[in-house]
């Protein structure tokens, strides 16, 4: 087990994490929002409420000393209610938005590829390098209107994303540590398959690749080094 720091094993200099260890964690978050009356901008007299939940298990095994290679799993569920909504962006153009629902999951798995990077010769902080290549599709409805009025679209897709996210670990205590990482490059294939009130069927297909930091994907997780 990593003792950072301890008398009942000494790491080598150099070393963060040794040949051997197993590295398991998970990351979860959750939100909530509920609008009554609230107004932004152009968008007024929002009355809404919805949730968004995530959960990401991580296992790792350390091939060599400072490198490992495993799996990561995600879980995603978001809700969205709509009420009623006015959006008035001008005297002469104005609608509403009304009884709209959404709920949409998303899932993948990924395969990870590490490299850490100690800080000198501390083995409490150390950076890492993450490698990614992730599987992963999802499933969403919307629904609009009531009675007869009820419109209707489910949706699919497929992904297939590859990516970098750098970051960095310190352990609190001998085997407990919190990591941050934030991804970089990126490129992604998706393919989306619509149906609209079970007659009308379209297809989407997109690739595309980020090449900057994107402050959207910050991940902030706990993992235990075994």
């Amino acid at each position: 087990m990593v003792q950072a720091q301890s008398s009942m094993r000494k790491i080598p200099d150099g070393v963060f994490v040794p040949k051997g260890q197993w590295i398991t964690g998970v990351s979860v978050s959750y939100s909530e929002h509920t609008e009554n009356n609230y107004s932004f901008f152009v968008v007024e007299n929002i009355n809404s409420d919805g949730y968004n939940f995530k959960l990401s298990p991580l296992v790792c095994y350390a091939i060599k000393n400072n490198m490992a290679v495993g799996g990561r799993f995600n879980y995603g569920r978001t809700l969205v209610r709509i009420d009623e909504t006015n959006i008035d962006i001008s005297d002469d153009m104005s609608f509403d938005i009304n009884n709209v629902y959404q709920l949409k999951h998303t899932y993948s798995a990924m395969a990870v590829l590490r490299n850490y990077i100690p800080l000198g010769n501390s083995k409490r902080f150390a950076l890492f390098s993450e490698t990614q290549v992730e599987i992963g599709g999802s499933q969403s409805k919307v629904s609009n209107g009531r009675g007869e009025a009820l419109t209707g679209t489910y949706s699919t897709s497929k992904d297939l994303s590859l990516g970098v996210a750098p970051g960095l670990v310190a352990f609190v205590n001998n085997y407990t540590a919190v990591e941050v990482s934030v991804g970089v490059l990126g490129v992604n294939f998706s393919k989306k398959v619509q149906n609209t009130n079970q007659v009308i069927s379209g297809e989407q297909s997109s690739t595309s690749a980020n090449f900057r930091i994107n402050l959207f994907s910050i991940g902030l997780g706990i993992a235990f080094y075994l």
